[in-house]
């Protein structure tokens, strides 16, 4: 069984459709897929904000059982447990224009069916320890999360780290930071998200609705030097104040448009204080093998929302729609 977007193209109109696995050919695997993952990207597609092809399988992340095997693959032995990649092409090093293409459930086939026959390299092991459910959560926000910090920013022990609302790369995000030791202030507009937030091991919450100039807080709550290393997932929105509350000589990886894609930039503060800006998307095969053994070394749990049956994954983006959700939407197949 797959899920494909309808030829209609209408907001979360899919199509289930009935097929038999294809046999792996040389250098692929074939897997049965036991949980995927909604991610802000597959939301894009499944909405119509994305142009793709009809009929397209949706979903970039999913875990599975690897069934059978294609000549040539040594990676990988039948029943191992696997892992996506959200750019499989892209195996270590810097990203090229070659390396982004082939994304899953945009520009080839996705994960929200129960057999997918795909190259050994589009997939890495999954953490030992971690439940299906759970493995399916890594290979979009979490890799990102774990490039920014640990790639791009290199972060310390002792570090601030902030980091903004409640998505799936913001969680991981300060899961990570305080499993290496950093000190993580987080900001969100709900009281009972930020409770969450706290117990999860945050240092402070601010709440942007209340105080949008949130920027100013962070610097009195790391007394005056500022962030490290500030997350930042809203884009136009809010790249002023991360850049007002970053130390001289931080970086701020530069993720997502939640809040719009222009917006004012305090040149003059970026400039004097020498700050990184880091744009990136997700991270290479061989940083979400340096993930894996990381999680395989500490006890981070992903956060894990609610979980849908895959036929019932349209129920799914209605409710990501609403944005009530700590944590990861999954689907169980």
């Amino acid at each position: 069984m797959k899920i494909c977007l309808s030829t209609a193209r209408k907001p979360y109109e899919l199509e289930i459709r009935e097929d038999r696995p294809e046999p792996p050919a040389a250098g692929e695997i074939q897997v049965r897929m036991e949980a995927s993952c909604i991610n802000f990207h597959d939301f894009g597609v499944v909405s119509g904000r994305k142009r793709i092809r009809d009929g397209l399988v949706p979903l970039t992340d999913g875990a599975g059982i690897v069934e059978a095997i294609g000549e040539g693959v040594n990676e990988f032995a039948i029943g191992d447990r696997v892992i996506s990649l959200f750019f499989p092409q892209w195996a270590a090093g810097p990203p090229t224009m070659r390396a982004l293409y082939g994304v899953p459930g945009d520009q080839v086939d996705g994960f929200a069916a129960t057999h997918v026959t795909k190259p050994a390299t589009a997939f890495t092991r999954a953490p030992d320890g971690l439940t299906p459910i759970e493995a399916a959560t890594l290979p979009c926000a979490a890799l990102t999360a774990w490039r920014a910090l640990f790639v791009e920013a290199r972060l310390r022990p002792g570090d601030w780290v902030v980091t903004q609302g409640t998505g799936g790369v913001s969680i991981f995000a300060l899961q990570l930071a305080k499993a290496a030791g950093a000190r993580v202030i987080c900001t969100t507009s709900s009281a009972q998200k930020a409770d969450r937030l706290t117990a999860l091991g945050a240092e402070a919450v601010l709440n942007y609705r209340e105080d949008p100039k949130w920027g100013k807080a962070v610097v009195g709550l790391t007394g005056g030097q500022g962030a490290d290393i500030v997350v930042e997932v809203g884009g136009g929105g809010t790249l002023a104040q991360s850049v007002l509350c970053c130390r001289v000589g931080g970086t701020i990886p530069v993720i997502g448009v939640l809040t719009g894609t222009e917006g004012n930039i305090p040149v003059a503060a970026l400039l004097a204080r020498n700050i990184r800006l880091a744009g990136l998307s997700v991270g290479s095969r061989a940083d979400q093998n340096r993930m894996v053994a990381a999680l395989e070394a500490t006890a981070l749990r992903p956060v894990v929302d609610r979980v849908f049956a895959l036929r019932d994954i349209a129920e799914a983006f209605r409710y990501h729609e609403e944005g009530r959700h700590f944590g990861k939407i999954c689907l169980e197949h």
